[in-house]
């Protein structure tokens, strides 16, 4: 028989803390890609309108302590690990942490909704590399499911929506268009996963709650090489045309595609995003992540219930049902 889960562990993208950190982090992070050394220069300018610092860390660790009160106040009391795949704290270094604590099984929350290479399968694979480089004495490492349609998921986005919504002029929030948004990837590998229809399936959950039928799903923030296509529409070209057109004026976007605030929101979003609008003339509301919501941490108690219980329930809104617990082995590949 396997052994009792005796840990839970926090797994997350990492993010420079200091303005030392961004030029080995974003090393780190392109090491093996064709990004050229100009765009990487690039992007490390943006971390400097904030310090060298992103709020990701420091929104995972909020994450890890609002867990930690959920699971002390309502069980099952497990002790909370973080480790990240592309900076410190590192996921090897986690992993030995609870090597050295005596935990021998673990289940993984790993800060990603939906199905694809870069939101799975990677951080399978990051774990298992960091279990390697650990050794024997590593512990087994179970990644807790896919919520893009749990109630946990879904009722804090429609709060955030609902609260952005709110903030556009009562005489015009009916013709405000609501412009979900998540980060694109590479056309090829998007084929070979479930990413644009669970996207697809949140955004219509969420709209549908709030009585919003009129959506378009957008994506933000690609990094390939011109030749190459990604997913689109790309959110500025469709605030290009919702000016050009005079459709509307104003522009409600919602981050869905992210879970905590990182540079992906505070500077594409809040920074370059919001310097289009302003010189489109389009009024511009961007809600909140899901972050730590009350619901989205019961939701991962709820998650991590599921997998220790042997009769769990498995909450699931829509009609795709609850996503599967072990992913196959051709699941999510990258090319």
């Amino acid at each position: 028989m396997n052994e009792p889960y005796d840990a839970v562990l926090l797994v997350s993208f990492g993010a420079p803390e200091k303005p030392d950190d961004v030029i080995p982090f974003l090393e780190n992070l392109l090491r093996g890609t064709r990004v050229p050394r100009t765009r990487l220069l690039e992007v490390a300018k943006h971390y400097d309108l904030f310090d060298g610092v992103s709020p990701a860390n420091a929104q995972n660790r909020a994450l890890l302590a609002a867990l930690l009160t959920e699971l002390n106040a309502h069980g099952p009391p497990l002790p909370v690990y973080w480790g990240n795949r592309n900076w410190h704290p590192l996921l090897a270094d986690a992993i030995r942490q609870m090597a050295d604590d005596g935990i021998r099984r673990a289940l993984a929350f790993v800060t990603s909704a939906f199905a694809s290479y870069y939101g799975c399968r990677q951080y399978l694979e990051a774990i298992q590399q960091a279990r390697l480089t650990v050794g024997p004495d590593a512990p087994e490492v179970d990644k807790l499911r896919l919520f893009y349609n749990h109630p946990g998921f879904i009722e804090p986005m429609c709060q955030r929506v609902a609260a952005a919504l709110a903030e556009v002029p009562a005489e015009r929030r009916d013709d405000a268009r609501l412009l979900y948004t998540a980060h694109s990837i590479p056309v090829a590998t998007a084929a070979k996963c479930a990413y644009e229809a669970q996207l697809r399936e949140a955004c219509r959950l969420v709209s549908e709650r709030l009585a919003r039928p009129d959506w378009r799903l957008v994506y933000q923030s690609r990094s390939g090489p011109p030749s190459e296509p990604w997913l689109e529409p790309a959110l500025d070209d469709c605030l290009r045309g919702l000016a050009e057109r005079g459709e509307a004026h104003d522009a409600v976007i919602v981050p869905i595609g992210f879970l905590y605030e990182n540079m992906e929101i505070v500077y594409d979003l809040d920074v370059q995003t919001a310097d289009l609008c302003a010189g489109l003339g389009l009024s511009m509301v961007r809600s909140a992540v899901v972050g730590t919501h009350p619901r989205f941490v019961r939701m991962i108690r709820e998650l991590i219930l599921e997998r220790m219980e042997d009769e769990p329930t498995r909450l699931a809104l829509g009609t795709d049902g609850p996503s599967h617990d072990v992913c196959p082995p051709d699941c999510c590949p990258r090319d």
